[in-house]
């Protein structure tokens, strides 16, 4: 599983995830602050094969807007993890 990009990049208050997995199965992406900490789950779902994108909104778990900073996304799929930074600007 791949993540080719998040646009725009920087963003505000939203970015497009494109990613690509490689075979059908369970995928989930998620998306951590700059310590490390899971702000909120995005996707967690069985999906096939192929491109896909999603977006995500600027805010965590509890629907509160985050700050700015750096964030990463984390695609996981088939055992396999990909990762690609992102930075939020207010």
């Amino acid at each position: 599983p791949q993540i080719q990009s998040n646009y725009p990049n920087p963003f505000n208050p939203s970015t497009t995830i494109a990613f690509s997995i490689p075979e059908t199965g369970r995928v989930r992406v998620s998306v951590y602050n700059i310590k490390g900490q899971k702000v909120k789950e995005l996707l967690n779902t069985e999906m096939t094969r192929g491109n896909h994108r999603l977006i995500w909104d600027g805010k965590d778990a509890n629907n509160r807007i985050v700050g700015s900073g750096i964030y990463f996304f984390k695609l996981e799929s088939g055992g396999k993890t990909s990762i690609r930074k992102a930075m939020l600007m207010k």
